[in-house]
């Protein structure tokens, strides 16, 4: 999921979430591309039991790989690349 989080999800888009992510849940691999530290995720979802339950499968066996605090986008959008 390529900028997970970015917003926060509205309407019926947590119960989607939560469909998605507990069918490839011990089935599949789901890869969360985001700018935001894992701590922030649970404030950013929302602070009902489903947002409880999304973090439960997002966080239980879970390789974290952490690509440090350096901004490609910044870097590349200078003006000497």
């Amino acid at each position: 999921m390529d900028e997970w989080l970015l917003d926060p999800p509205a309407g019926g888009l947590l119960r989607i979430i939560f469909e998605l992510i507990g069918r490839r849940y011990d089935a599949a691999s789901t890869i969360f591309c985001t700018q935001y530290k894992q701590s922030d995720w649970r404030a950013r979802l929302d602070t009902g039991a489903l947002a409880d339950a999304i973090m439960d499968h997002v966080v239980h066996d879970t390789i974290w790989v952490e690509t440090g605090g350096l901004n490609m986008c910044e870097v590349y959008s200078r003006p000497e690349h």
